[in-house]
């Protein structure tokens, strides 16, 4: 394969220019105290999931020995949580993957009130029109599916970096701004005579046909929110890059991860968003690594040949999570910011999405290392348990989440 020239960021260059754009970091001071602190979230999922023998420890708490998987991420030991026995009781391999942050595979949506909301749309949500960009969603080769809207609508992830250097920082010429203020109040026309035409049917409509239309309403509702939230900041001005614009040029996927890893960064600290994911998908292309093809050493058969290679390729991922959560700290906004890390597939091989491998990292908890949770059916704790609470430490008063039973019990998130 043809080498394909790096444009990665400098890290000293990233900082020197985030000074140009950036608010004050947070201080201990009498002047600051009545201000709020944002909370960031931040999503990373994996479609071929992670080599249980080469992710989890065999001790728990702080003291485990690194798995391969781990070893990069151990200069945050102290800063990160790796779970175990999690999972949503879901089957179905790679099609119940796109269940991860849902916890509900869209096929069983209807049967939920939020539908198969995830949980970065539920946190953008209560984010609202407070930033230029609810949520900021890339991905590598085609993603995951991994996010979805209320409405039960998947939320495609960006995969072009230049495409999204440009949605942050450069502004629209006024000409091309009055054509999206015609273009969306058009939308909005069109959407409020479909909500009237709506509302005259459904008086006519039987029960499930009245249900099926208050779902296709709900979707206009979700589009209506994204229009207005569009109008709001049309005209304001996108902050000013700190980095030289990123061009729009083949890359390795390597050089991808990351740099989505460092406009990610880069949209938190501007606060053009609050919530930001990553998903790699399964045509990662492993070869960069001179490895065989992901897919094909995801089905290992428990051959060491291949657990060899997956132990490379997961390691690359967990030293660019490193490395993210280390700009996340030297900008100051680390314990601010809750790292979400794993995958809806646990081992490939057997195309499990039982045990799954979930970590989370910074948001100023008081992490534990290797959480052992209940192994034993009738005492597990549901994955979704986790997610609302990690969404009532995003500042939602939510009391459920897909399938919760309720907030997380072995451990105090917020």
């Amino acid at each position: 394969m043809r080498a394909v020239k790096s444009h990665l960021i400098d890290r000293r260059r990233f900082l020197r220019g985030m000074g140009a754009v950036l608010a004050l970091p947070w201080l201990e001071s009498a002047a600051m105290a009545d201000a709020p602190r944002v909370r960031r979230l931040v999503c990373v999922g994996n479609h071929l999931g992670f080599y249980p023998g080469n992710f989890f420890p065999e001790a728990s708490g702080k003291g485990y020995v690194p798995t391969s998987t781990l070893k990069p991420l151990e200069m945050h030991r102290d800063d990160l949580t790796v779970f175990s026995h999690l999972d949503h009781e879901l089957n179905g391999g790679h099609g119940a993957v796109q269940g991860f942050l849902t916890s509900i595979k869209k096929e069983e949506a209807a049967g939920f009130p939020a539908k198969n909301i995830s949980l970065d749309q539920a946190a953008a949500e209560h984010v609202g029109s407070a930033t230029r960009f609810p949520s900021v969603n890339t991905g590598i080769y085609k993603g995951t599916d991994m996010c979805w809207t209320r409405a039960g609508v998947h939320v495609p992830p960006v995969s072009n970096p230049a495409a999204l250097f440009r949605a942050l920082f450069v502004n629209l010429p006024a000409k091309k701004r009055e054509a999206e203020r015609t273009r969306l109040q058009h939308q909005g026309s069109v959407l409020d005579a479909l909500r009237e035409s709506a509302g005259a049917l459904s008086r006519t409509l039987n029960v499930a046909d009245r249900n099926k239309l208050d779902q296709y309403l709900t979707s206009v509702r979700d589009v209506e929110r994204r229009l207005q939230m569009s109008r709001e900041w049309l005209d304001q001005p996108k902050p000013k890059a700190p980095i030289d614009e990123v061009l729009d040029e083949e890359r390795q996927h390597l050089d991808e991860v990351a740099l989505f890893y460092d406009l990610m960064a880069l949209a938190l600290q501007t606060d053009s968003t609050r919530v930001a994911t990553l998903e790699t998908g399964m045509g990662f292309r492993t070869s960069e690594l001179d490895l065989d093809g992901y897919h094909g050493i995801s089905h290992h058969g428990k051959a060491p040949g291949r657990i060899d290679q997956l132990k490379v390729v997961e390691a690359f991922l967990t030293a660019k999570l490193s490395d993210f959560m280390n700009r996340l700290k030297e900008a100051q906004v680390f314990d601010d910011t809750l790292v979400v890390f794993g995958s809806g597939m646990s081992d490939g091989s057997s195309h499990s999405n039982r045990n799954l491998p979930v970590l989370l990292a910074g948001g100023g908890l008081k992490h534990r290392g290797h959480l052992v949770c209940p192994a034993e059916q009738h005492k597990r704790v549901p994955l979704s348990n986790l997610w609302l609470s990690v969404l009532r430490w995003f500042g939602s008063e939510a009391d459920q989440f897909g399938r919760s039973t309720g907030t997380f019990s072995p451990m105090e998130i917020g």
